[in-house]
């Protein structure tokens, strides 16, 4: 968990208030002796991680069911106008904004003000994310910190060093999410994904995998991706759907031991690549619900599941991938806490989206209690990053 703050989100404030007096009560007591026969005990107050669940699932209880679906959304538009962009988060409710090459102005400083605007309520900030892996993805001009290509042939502790100094930079940017740790493995030299991983076997990626999710520690929430793992096919699921009849016992002796050792490490959110491994599921595993139970099941994640930008799926051409809104029920449906939409996307389709998938709650396609159980989630690693966000803005 990232660190706690001295500033909480009102609704915590006030749980916190309870839990306290409960505590004074007892120490005010303390003068006088109980009964002989009093032997019952309080039970501690709630953490600061019940508090975030029990607010997050009653912002969720009393929320309309447009507001949950934006809530389950990350999505982007392409400027800079700050004020165009606010008005897009009023309108939508976003979970979360994506900030891409066309969001980036020239310094630090102006994305910033970009990014501030995009909190319409200061108690529940969106999540603002970026793909910020170094080396050859980078959103950043004035990042210069090495990336995996890199890092890959460097100690571990190198790897804590550059993710630690690269979360600061975006903290600064006014960014509370990086999509930046690749946990995939491949030795192929000639797969798209090989000069972004950090080694090429499970057991070389690993220590560096959990050493990146360290150094981001505390500053910014940390993103493995591309589960359940691209090395697995040198195709690009840019232009269309990789294929591997990788098994799922082949798939545990290598390619998830980065994920694991990712997920020990604390990593917040998990994204899911859109691949098919077709021993397992026909599907790309960002609508496979069989990859969504093995990350929860098998490899005890508790976070944040969130897609690969689904336009990436509408941009291979396949037909029953062509409604945006469709597809972001199939993902949710599946097991996505969150859907990421980028390509192709501007305001009017990022309102069109929200529109469109609302409909399919209403009229019974995407179930309310899958729903509310992605915008709880999301809602309370919201909650958990505002408590550094109002401790920020307070100067404390």
């Amino acid at each position: 968990m990232l660190p706690r703050s001295r500033r909480a989100f009102p609704r915590l404030t006030a749980l916190f208030g309870v839990a306290l007096l409960a505590l004074t009560g007892v120490a005010g007591c303390a003068a006088e002796p109980p009964p002989p026969t009093l032997t019952a005990e309080l039970p501690p107050p709630p953490s600061a991680e019940e508090l975030r669940e029990q607010a997050a699932a009653s912002w969720v209880a009393q929320a309309s069911t447009r507001e949950l679906v934006g809530s389950v959304i990350m999505a982007t538009a392409p400027t800079t106008d700050a004020a165009e962009l606010r008005t897009l988060m009023e309108d939508t409710g976003l979970g979360g904004f994506i900030v891409m090459g066309a969001n980036v102005p020239g310094s630090p400083d102006e994305l910033r003000a970009i990014t501030t605007q995009l909190t319409i309520d200061p108690a529940l900030p969106p999540l603002v994310g970026i793909d910020e892996e170094g080396g050859l993805v980078t959103r950043l001009p004035w990042d210069t910190l090495p990336g995996a290509d890199t890092l890959r042939e460097q100690p571990a502790e190198r790897a804590k060093t550059a993710f630690a100094e690269r979360a600061v930079l975006l903290a600064d940017a006014g960014v509370n999410v990086n999509f930046g740790v690749v946990a995939d493995v491949t030795a192929d030299t000639w797969s798209f994904i090989y000069p972004r991983t950090l080694g090429d076997t499970g057991a070389q990626a690993s220590p560096r995998v959990a050493a990146a999710v360290a150094g981001e520690r505390g500053t910014v929430a940390s993103t493995l991706k591309h589960f359940p793992g691209h090395g697995a096919t040198a195709d690009d699921s840019h232009t269309g759907i990789p294929r591997t009849t990788t098994t799922l016992d082949e798939w545990r002796t290598n390619t998830a031991l980065p994920f694991e050792a990712g997920i020990d490490a604390g990593a917040e959110l998990l994204m899911f690549g859109h691949l098919a491994y077709t021993e397992v599921s026909p599907s790309p595993a960002s609508l496979a619900p069989e990859w969504y139970a093995i990350a929860r099941d098998e490899l005890g994640f508790a976070g944040v599941t969130v897609t690969d930008d689904l336009g990436m799926l509408r941009a291979s051409g396949i037909a029953e991938y062509q409604d945006p809104a469709a597809t972001t029920v199939a993902a949710i449906t599946a097991g996505a806490d969150l859907a990421l939409t980028v390509i192709g996307m501007d305001a009017a389709g990022v309102r069109g989206l929200v529109d469109g998938v609302t409909a399919a709650v209403d009229n019974g396609t995407l179930s309310e209690s899958r729903l509310r159980e992605a915008a709880t989630r999301v809602t309370a690693l919201r909650l958990e990053l505002s408590e550094d966000t109002l401790d920020d803005a307070s100067g404390g």
